[in-house]
C-alpha cells in the first residue's frame, strides 16, 4: 500500500466499530475513520498507522450514505460524548443489535443466535447450532425520544484563550473543554444552572481548575434531575475544602425551580476522578428522589443511577420478566447498586440478597427499601465474589435465581463458579458491555447453563453503548427435581 502518513485518499465505508468509527479497506488494508457512517464515500487523511490497519480523519464526505443525517448538536464532532449522531436513529439500533450479535457468535461462540420478532414465533430447532437450542434474539428496546434522555450531566470548567471562564464537555480523548452548556441528550435546566454557576465565581472572583498548575478551585459541576420528581441537585467539585461566599452561590442556584440539594465535593487529587469522598451539604437533605416504576428512590451525589430513567424502567421490566418469580423464590441481586433492580425484584419475591462493594451505596439501598416500605430485602457490603461464595458455604443460603449487573469488565471468574455452584435454576445476566458479557455467558453455557433469550435496550442515544439482558435456565438433568 503506497498510502503515507498524511496522505489524503477515498474510501467506501462499509461497517462501523465497537466504538461507533467507519471503516474501510483499500488493498485489504483497514481504515477506522471516525465521524463516518456504513454507506459513506469519503475523503480522509491518514493520521496513524500499523501494519495491518489505520486511522484517518474525515475531510469531506464525497458521497452521503443513505442512513447519514444532519447532527443536531453543533459540536457534535469536537465533544467525545455522540459517536453517532450523524447516522439515523433507526440505523443506530440496528448497529447496536449488530454489535451484540457479533460479539455472541464471535467471542461467545454461540452459532444457535436466531433473530425473533416475539417471545410466541415457533423458530424451529433447525435454527439449533452445535451450541444447542436456538437462543432468541428479540428487538431491541429503542427510545420514542432519543434526545433529552440524561438525567445526569458532569461539565469540567477551564478558561478559554481569551481567559473567560468555560464549561462544557471534552474533546473525544482529550481534556480540551468545548464549550457547551446546553447538550441536546440533557435537561434544558442544565444551562441556566451553569449561568449561575460562572456568575457566582465570577462575582466572588473564584477560579477554575486548571490541570497543569494543579490550582484553582471548581473542577466539575454535577447536576443530577429526578425525571418524575422534578427535584434538581447540584454539587460542585473542588480543589479544596470550602467554597468562598457560599451563601451567594445557595441563594442564587435556590431561585430555579425544582432545587432541592446543593453541596460540593472535595477532590484535591491529581487525578482523573471526577468526584471526591467527602460531601458537604450546604441546602437541602443531601439527596434527590426519583421513581422506576413504582419504587422510589433516594440519589445522592455519589450514588450510581441510571442516566436514562425511561429505558431503565423497560429495562429493569425486562429482567423481572425473565427472571419469572412467582413469589417463593430466593433472589440474589449481585452489583446491586443502591437497590434499583433489587427492589424491582422484591415486588414478586420471597426474598431478594442485595451484593455491592460501595458503602455508600448500600446505604442508599437500605434507605430505599426503608422509605417504599420493602422488608423482604437484605444488603451485603462487600466485593461479589466474596460475599456470595461466603454466604453460600458458610450459611448456606442458596438461590432460586441470581441476577448480575456487574461493571464493564463483567464477572469475577470466582463469582460465577459460585454461580454454577449453587446451581439457580434461572439466571438474568444484565450487561453494559457486550464482550464481556458473551465471555461470561460462555463460561456459564460451559457449565450446565442454556442461554435462552437475549434483548438489546437502548439506554444511550447517538453513543455507541448499549443496555442488553439475558436469560440463562439451568440443563435440567434426569436426577433434578
Amino acid at each position: 500500500m503506497d498510502i503515507k502518513k498524511n496522505d489524503v485518499f477515498t474510501v467506501q465505508i462499509e461497517d462501523m466499530s465497537e466504538d461507533g468509527a467507519g471503516i474501510g479497506k483499500l488493498d485489504g488494508y483497514i481504515w477506522f475513520i471516525k465521524d463516518a457512517v456504513i454507506g459513506d464515500v469519503v475523503e480522509a487523511k491518514a493520521m496513524k498507522m500499523k501494519k495491518s490497519y489505520g486511522f484517518a480523519r474525515l475531510m469531506k464526505v464525497v458521497e452521503p450514505s443513505p442512513h447519514r443525517v444532519e447532527p443536531k448538536c453543533p459540536v457534535a464532532r469536537q465533544c467525545g460524548g455522540c459517536q453517532l449522531q450523524a447516522l439515523s436513529y433507526e440505523e443506530q439500533l440496528k448497529f447496536k443489535e449488530q454489535k451484540v450479535y457479533n460479539n455472541l457468535v464471535r467471542i461467545g461462540k454461540f452459532d444457535n443466535v436466531v433473530h425473533a420478532l416475539d417471545e410466541t414465533v415457533d423458530i424451529g430447532a433447525k435454527s439449533a447450532g452445535s451450541c444447542g437450542k436456538p437462543i432468541r434474539f428479540l428487538p431491541i428496546m429503542g427510545m420514542d425520544e432519543p434526545w433529552r434522555y440524561r438525567n445526569k450531566a458532569q461539565f469540567p470548567f477551564g478558561k478559554d484563550r481569551n481567559g473567560e471562564i468555560v464549561t462544557g464537555f471534552y474533546a473525544g480523548r482529550t481534556h480540551d473543554i468545548i464549550e457547551n452548556e446546553d447538550c441536546l441528550l440533557g435537561v434544558e435546566s442544565n444551562r441556566p444552572i451553569l449561568d449561575k454557576i460562572k456568575s457566582y465565581m465570577k462575582q466572588c472572583g473564584v477560579e477554575p481548575y486548571d490541570e497543569e498548575t494543579h490550582r484553582g478551585l471548581v473542577r466539575h459541576a454535577l447536576i443530577r434531575v429526578g425525571f418524575k420528581t422534578g427535584e434538581i441537585m447540584v454539587c460542585l467539585v473542588i480543589n479544596g475544602i470550602k467554597l468562598p461566599e457560599e451563601s451567594v452561590l445557595v441563594d442564587s442556584l435556590k431561585e430555579i425551580e425544582g432545587m432541592t440539594s446543593i453541596s460540593y465535593s472535595v477532590n484535591r487529587d491529581k487525578t482523573n476522578v471526577i468526584m471526591g469522598k467527602d460531601i458537604v451539604n450546604l441546602y437541602g437533605p443531601g439527596y434527590i428522589t426519583d421513581y422506576i416504576g413504582d419504587v422510589k428512590y433516594r440519589i445522592s451525589p455519589l450514588s450510581f443511577y441510571q442516566v436514562n430513567p425511561v429505558q431503565t424502567e423497560k429495562l429493569y421490566s425486562t429482567a423481572l420478566e425473565y427472571a419469572g418469580l412467582t413469589g417463593g423464590e430466593t433472589v440474589w441481586d449481585l452489583y446491586c447498586g443502591i437497590g434499583t433492580i433489587s427492589l424491582f425484584l422484591a415486588q414478586k419475591a420471597k426474598k431478594v440478597y442485595g451484593v455491592e462493594i460501595v458503602p455508600e451505596a448500600i446505604a442508599d439501598a437500605r434507605e430505599n427499601a426503608k422509605i417504599n416500605g420493602i422488608n423482604n430485602v437484605e444488603f451485603y457490603v462487600g466485593k461479589a465474589e466474596e460475599v456470595l461464595p461466603e454466604q453460600y458455604e458458610k450459611e448456606g443460603i442458596y438461590a432460586d435465581v441470581i441476577v448480575v449487573d456487574p461493571p464493564r469488565k463483567g464477572c469475577d471468574e470466582l463469582c460465577l463458579d459460585t454461580i454454577v455452584k449453587m446451581s439457580p435454576k434461572r439466571v438474568v445476566y444484565v450487561s453494559c458491555d457486550s464482550a464481556t458479557l458473551a465471555r461470561d455467558l460462555r463460561y456459564l453455557a460451559d457449565r450446565g447453563y442454556e442461554v435462552e433469550k437475549v434483548r438489546c435496550c437502548d439506554m444511550f442515544g447517538h453513543s455507541s453503548h448499549v443496555e442488553t439482558v439475558v436469560l440463562l435456565n439451568r440443563e435440567i438433568k434426569k436426577n433434578d427435581d
